[in-house]
């Protein structure tokens, strides 16, 4: 069977039931044929691109937003693996057989294939509340919306999928422009805003809101805005209002300390706008990024339980990042840990944001933040500069996440000032990039911002230089995609061609 079905295979899906919606736990090999017929069949079936994002989310997506940028690197590699240096080291060819490029497509495209699925069946099944489908169609189109985002900035040009496909059908599929895709992802996002409930029941929390649709619009319009589509002064308007929305809900607020907005005490929190959901208990739904992100070679110092991989370790320049005295990097990394037994200091960086006691092996109960309020003000904040307008508004917001952080357990009243007005358009723009680094540190968002703000260049050249010995004449901006996989061009090669470069 051709690859090029990784895309579209029509599967018995696996879907997720729940007596509480964090639980997310999967019930076997339901027929696809006889499921869809009632408003519970549709519930389970929207639960199943739910539960389809921890595939997404476990490891891969770190490499694309975080290794490629110089937030993180791998402080230990097993074997000579080119497939994840070339990941970290510019200087590296890229080869498009590259396994955790083509299992992060794999991965998006199965959920996508899920969302197809509930939006293909779900009109032919009655509904006592019509709201009701509409809701469910919302989530579905949210989550298509999500991953085509992720596609499109790794990929560029990807096809676009909306619908289940015959095997004849497939290979008609290409590559969809990166302007059509992305005015797809804002039509599903519409949607998706105008049928989302501001809020569920306590057993349904976590589910996406109107307030996550809003907020990640907010974000596909600043991105729309920069590179590579450049559209400008009309997206930063757009991006400004969607934010403003969001800001504007009585829903959301900052978590008061930093520190407890990582605690897997608080998920889903009043700064949370979306967070895809973990639960540990050996049921396969639990997160694996303490795990991942402890020292290799540490032993219980750093995780109590389970195995430590040694991925996404800080680079110097992340520490660097941080103000002295600056509470969010206690929180969100450590250079170093005291080794067990013989007290010896091991000059190691690693990631503390996502700590949990396993229950075995990989296995924590801490959800991923995808969306929060401080993102929305540093976005609103950032398009309200680069339209020239509301300085002090825009300086408000941006002193909003220095002052939550100096007051966050940690800090004091002595660091973390608030920065006065600024002298010119490009300084403003360089202190919201350096506080959305040390705020959203290890959250993915990194490389995205160097890539839409046409930074990459210049902050990833003298980066990889300085660790890598990169010769910054050598940079590229084929380096900004990723390529596309090679077993799906190989499958349909009159219709998938290769990015540039690769």
């Amino acid at each position: 069977m051709k690859r090029i079905l990784i895309l579209v295979l029509l599967v018995a899906v696996s879907f997720s039931c729940k007596e509480e919606f964090i639980d997310l736990q999967p019930i076997s090999d339901m027929n696809a044929g006889v499921f869809y017929k009632s408003e519970q069949d549709m519930n389970q079936a929207v639960m199943s691109p739910y539960s389809s994002l921890r595939n997404v989310y476990n490891q891969l997506f770190i490499y694309m937003g975080e290794v490629r940028s110089d937030n993180t690197t791998f402080s230990w590699v097993p074997g000579d693996s080119k497939n994840m240096t070339s990941i970290d080291n510019f200087g590296d060819v890229m080869l498009s057989d590259n396994t955790f490029v083509l299992n992060f497509w794999n991965n998006v495209y199965n959920t996508i294939l899920r969302c197809n699925i509930v939006l293909d069946k779900i009109d032919a099944v009655s509904f006592k509340d019509p709201k009701l489908k509409e809701q469910y169609k919302a989530e579905a189109r949210f989550i298509r919306a999500l991953m085509y985002f992720w596609l499109v900035r790794v990929y560029g040009d990807v096809p676009k999928v909306d619908k289940q496909l015959s095997v004849s059908e497939a290979y008609a599929v290409g590559r969809t422009s990166t302007q059509e895709v992305y005015d797809f992802i804002v039509e599903d996002l519409k949607f998706a805003e105008a049928n989302l409930p501001v809020s569920y029941a306590a057993v349904d929390k976590g589910r996406v809101t109107v307030g996550g649709a809003k907020g990640l619009l907010a974000k596909v319009y600043m991105t729309m805005a920069g590179y590579p589509l450049k559209k400008g002064a009309s997206h930063y308007a757009l991006a400004e209002a969607k934010a403003l929305e969001v800001i504007s809900m009585p829903t959301y607020s900052l978590v008061p300390d930093y520190k407890a907005l990582f605690d897997v005490k608080n998920e889903n929190s009043a700064e949370s706008l979306f967070e895809i959901q973990y639960k540990k208990g050996g049921t396969s739904t639990g997160s694996p990024w303490n795990n991942d992100f402890a020292p290799r070679f540490s032993n219980k110092e750093v995780v109590l339980i389970g195995d430590k991989s040694g991925f996404n370790a800080p680079t110097p320049s992340m520490s660097a990042a941080y103000e002295t005295g600056d509470p969010r990097k206690t929180v969100s990394m450590s250079d170093n840990y005291v080794a067990v037994p013989g007290g010896n200091t091991v000059n190691e960086k690693y990631v503390k944001k996502y700590y949990d006691v396993s229950f075995a092996g990989s296995d924590n109960d801490n959800n991923w933040i995808e969306l929060r309020l401080a993102d929305v003000y540093l976005l609103y904040a950032e398009a309200l500069v680069r339209q020239g307008k509301q300085s002090e508004t825009a300086l408000l917001y941006l002193n909003k996440i220095r002052q939550r952080a100096r007051n966050s357990t940690g800090g004091s009243a002595s660091i973390l000032a608030d920065y006065p007005p600024f002298t010119s358009s490009d300084a403003f723009l360089l202190a919201i990039e350096k506080e959305r680094r040390v705020e959203l540190a290890f959250e993915n968002h990194r490389w995205f911002d160097l890539v839409r703000t046409e930074r990459a260049k210049a902050v990833m050249s003298q980066e990889q230089k300085e660790q890598n010995g990169f010769n910054p004449a050598s940079w590229s901006d084929n380096m900004l995609l990723f390529p596309i996989p090679l077993s799906v061009i190989q499958s349909n090669p009159d219709k998938i061609k290769q990015n540039p470069g690769y």
